[in-house]
């Protein structure tokens, strides 16, 4: 038996994409794709976005990396701006949406144990939740292929169902810190939490002086037609994870905090090397100045409301292979009655990029520039993958 030279770690499609440009992928061997799966939630902008490239060769012929020994004007641009339109007052940078969710654990934990209660560490969260692949963001998330030959679990965590308010009331205990919530489950199947709920989390949280963290990794930075998800239930949160769109495909996240969750978070008491490095920074400020363009979101919804009718129809067509749509925005699950696996590679034979996900959904991730002839394109694709599947 021998092992890759690349660890072996992903059951990886046969493809090979040289090249991008908006919506669509190129293989090496020149194949053309229309990628709705966008790097998972990742390419929010689509591929070689002009605006992105400029900013992020700009930077690399200045300044790649000086650490966090030293100020970065990058970061305290993007930070300003995060502030600015977000509950928040401050913010760590990171490189990813692990990262984030580590951060905002560990300023849950900070919280209440620099203030002197030791023994509040305890996290209710959902099952079916993804909050990453650290040994204690897999104990997060709770799912048991996660977890398996992992052992043991990090202690800490609490699981209860997703939406229900009661049993998180019922879970809550003089140890409990904090609740975490995705406000759409992305890997567990794109399911969306009601606003009652969260909104309900949020008196929970301020009836036992817990602290909210939401984690926005996917479902932030314009995914669901708001630059944040929970800005459509009006619920604040104490803490917030960010990664995957905010910077349109460069490798970056964010844990954002009010000044009261994060008043303990002080020097020395978190860190990272390559986190908010400068072309980080410069990609995600160029991420920003085109989501903050007054007809970006109104765009995102849109196209999105186009999208949503069709795949309403192509469900009502093909029940044989499709159960319901679900999601939001740009963040669409097609529930599926045949495997979502034969699904995608259906997809693909008809040249559409689709993500998998729990619940045997398949994830309709697309740049959330997408035009509406791109919308046509992806429905006739799925169409016609649904009608040869359902012969």
């Amino acid at each position: 038996m021998s092992i890759s030279a690349v660890m072996p770690t992903y059951a990886r499609t046969d493809l090979v994409f040289e090249r991008g440009q908006g919506a669509m992928l190129y293989t090496d061997d020149g194949r053309s794709f229309l990628d709705f799966g966008a790097g998972i939630a990742v390419n929010a902008l689509g591929h070689a976005h002009p605006h992105l490239v400029e900013a992020l060769k700009l930077q690399a012929e200045k300044l790649w990396h000086t650490s966090n020994l030293y100020r970065v004007a990058g970061q305290e641009k993007l930070a300003a701006r995060l502030v600015a339109n977000s509950f928040a007052d401050t913010m760590f940078f990171c490189n990813s949406g692990a990262e984030a969710m580590e951060c905002a654990l560990k300023t849950a934990r900070r919280y209440h144990q620099a203030d002197g209660a030791k023994d509040k560490y305890r996290v209710i969260t959902a099952r079916g939740a993804f909050h990453g692949r650290t040994l204690a963001t897999i104990a997060a998330g709770g799912q048991a292929k996660h977890l398996d030959g992992f052992a043991p679990q990090v202690d800490g965590f609490d699981q209860v169902a997703f939406g229900n308010l009661n049993e998180a009331r019922q879970t809550v205990t003089p140890q409990t810190a904090a609740v975490v919530v995705e406000p759409v489950q992305g890997e567990g199947g794109i399911v969306v939490a009601d606003p009652e709920y969260l909104k309900g989390l949020r008196a929970m949280a301020d009836e036992f002086g817990l602290l909210l963290i939401f984690d926005e990794v996917q479902t932030g930075m314009g995914r669901t037609g708001k630059l944040f998800a929970h800005e459509w239930s009006g619920v604040t949160p104490d803490i917030m994870a960010l990664a995957k769109g905010l910077g349109g495909g460069f490798p970056v996240g964010a844990c954002l905090a009010s000044e009261r969750a994060a008043k303990f978070m002080v020097a020395g008491t978190h860190g990272s090397t390559f986190g908010g490095n400068p072309l980080a920074m410069a990609t995600a400020n160029a991420v920003l100045d085109v989501m903050l363009e007054p007809g970006f979101l109104p765009h995102v919804n849109a196209v999105a409301d186009k999208l949503w009718a069709k795949l309403t129809a192509i469900v009502a067509k093909h029940g044989a292979v499709f159960e319901s749509v679900r999601g939001k925005g740009l963040m669409i699950g097609l529930k599926c009655k045949v495997p979502n696996t034969d699904v995608i590679a259906r997809l693909i034979d008809h040249g559409l990029l689709a993500v998998g996900a729990g619940d045997n959904v398949v994830r309709l991730l697309p740049p959330l520039v997408i035009t509406d002839a791109e919308v046509d394109a992806a429905a006739a694709i799925i169409d016609r993958a649904a009608a040869s599947l359902a012969t």
